[in-house]
């Protein structure tokens, strides 16, 4: 019996990216990314030390991956193109060691039934690029537009769904803000700048793809996190919130489907005297490009409160100068991973969508529960045992089908991730898949009761 029923060709499946699973391999073409980099300078900010290049070897498995993806339900995957696998140096020649591969990945996931939906940046800058500045440097924009019309030129014709960015605010709160991502700096202009590059680089892509006249969708994948204030009645706690939206989501989902920044943003920025060197009709073709389709990866909520700690000047300005962080007292936690688990935020986001943002077509791109230490629940027949994951995707499928009865315009479902994959300075520490990877036994995968589970859910259409 289904007592929650999805509508009819609900996309189901999950994403990953190129760089967090593909691995690197004697002659592959790829070049130097920004991860190669900085795990050669400095792998012991890397998890046990894992880098790069021993990531899960998609790359070399990917069909016998996509027969999993069939037994876990599958209908649909997202995967992105590493900039540095098909351009070496960032721009250039092109690498056909890469387009083949990348051909063969999009032929075996049609073959099978599951459409692709591919992603063009996931947090891959090209060293060569880094190195004259990356997302800083105005001739990064001109090169990521050549890098996506190459691919649309490249795959479009297989190929419907596209997105310009994944999360284009973590490069710069990670990269530029919180040290978490290479080039690991503290500094707000230039962050701001970052993120300016990386949305009109967006828009240009959109441009592009549709003086292409390709027949498919183009969109952005955006980490909502809604900013809950502490105290709804509190007139501080209240716009200290807004403040936090304005910087973490609006910054990205204002342009992205209005064409213009949230005047709540702007204004700060200018009071910073920081504003990002604009040139003429740059934002003429930000607010004339906007998506077709919005990919929402949501994972935990964002609760602030009124400033209340002291500034911190070290370091100049900061997000953390408008207001601070609170925790809810009695919040539900993921034991594992240390992140709070509130179901509801993701109805709150495809309401938000729904009322304020034109109802734009959408779809959860990501949602899921990291856990250390999985291997625990491996039971004697070496499946792991899962069932706080099934509990976690159950629970906020619920609130999506609440969003969808309400209205809400959201056409699938996508957990992160498919198969244990690689995540950036915490490698391997955290197990996110429906496909468990032993790293220590040749990658050997298995699929966990999560896989067994998806499929049904799959199957019914619901649960």
């Amino acid at each position: 019996m289904v007592e929650y029923k999805f509508p009819k060709d609900f996309w189901w499946g999950s994403a990953a990216s190129g760089p967090q699973t593909e691995g690197t391999f004697d002659g592959d073409g790829k070049g130097e990314n920004i991860w190669d980099y900085w795990f050669k300078e400095a792998p012991e900010k890397f998890f046990n030390q894992v880098g790069p290049a021993d990531t899960s070897q998609v790359y070399h498995t990917y069909k016998e991956d996509i027969q999993l993806m069939k037994e876990t339900g599958h209908n649909t995957y997202r995967h992105s193109i590493q900039w540095s696998r098909l351009f070496p140096e960032g721009t250039g020649e092109v690498n056909q060691v890469a387009v083949a591969y990348y051909h063969n990945l999009i032929d075996e996931l049609i073959a099978n039934d599951i459409e692709p939906f591919m992603n063009l940046y996931h947090f891959d800058m090209p060293m060569a690029l880094q190195e004259k500045g990356g997302w800083m440097n105005r001739e990064t924009v001109d090169a990521y537009v050549h890098f996506a019309k190459t691919c649309f030129e490249l795959f479009g014709s297989k190929v419907k769904k596209w997105f310009t960015h994944n999360e284009p605010i973590v490069p710069v709160e990670a990269g530029y803000l919180y040290q978490f991502h290479y080039p690991a700096e503290i500094n707000m202009a230039h962050a701001i700048q970052v993120g300016y590059h990386e949305m009109l680089s967006s828009a240009k892509a959109i441009k592009v793809y549709r003086e292409m006249n390709q027949d498919g969708q183009i969109g952005i994948i955006l980490n909502l996190t809604p900013s809950y204030p502490r105290d709804e009645n509190n007139p501080e706690d209240v716009k200290a919130s807004v403040i936090a939206d304005a910087m973490f989501n609006r910054s990205f989902l204002d342009p992205s489907i209005k064409g213009e920044f949230p005047s709540e943003l702007v204004e700060i920025v200018k009071e910073l005297d920081m504003m990002p060197e604009i040139q003429e009709d740059d934002l003429k073709i930000i607010k004339e490009n906007t998506i077709d389709l919005l990919g929402i990866n949501y994972y935990q909520p964002r609760r602030v409160k009124a400033k209340e700690t002291p500034v911190d000047h070290e370091h100049g300005p900061m997000p953390d100068d408008f207001f601070d962080n609170y925790e809810m007292p009695g919040r539900k936690m993921n034991p594992h991973r240390g992140w709070e688990i509130y179901e509801k935020g993701i109805y709150d986001i495809l309401i938000n969508v729904r009322d304020n943002y034109g109802n734009i077509p959408c779809y959860i791109s990501e949602n899921g529960m990291g856990v250390e230490g999985e291997e625990k629940f491996r039971n004697a027949e070496g499946v792991i045992e899962d069932d706080y994951r099934i509990e976690f995707v159950s629970e906020h499928l619920k609130y999506v089908h609440q969003a969808i009865e309400e209205g809400a315009n959201c056409l699938g479902y996508h957990m992160w991730t498919c198969m244990d994959n690689w995540s950036w300075l915490n490698a391997y520490k955290n197990r996110y898949g429906f496909i468990s990877v032993e790293l220590d036994k040749d990658y050997k995968r298995s699929i966990k009761n999560s896989g067994r589970w998806f499929k049904k859910v799959s199957d019914n259409n619901g649960f």
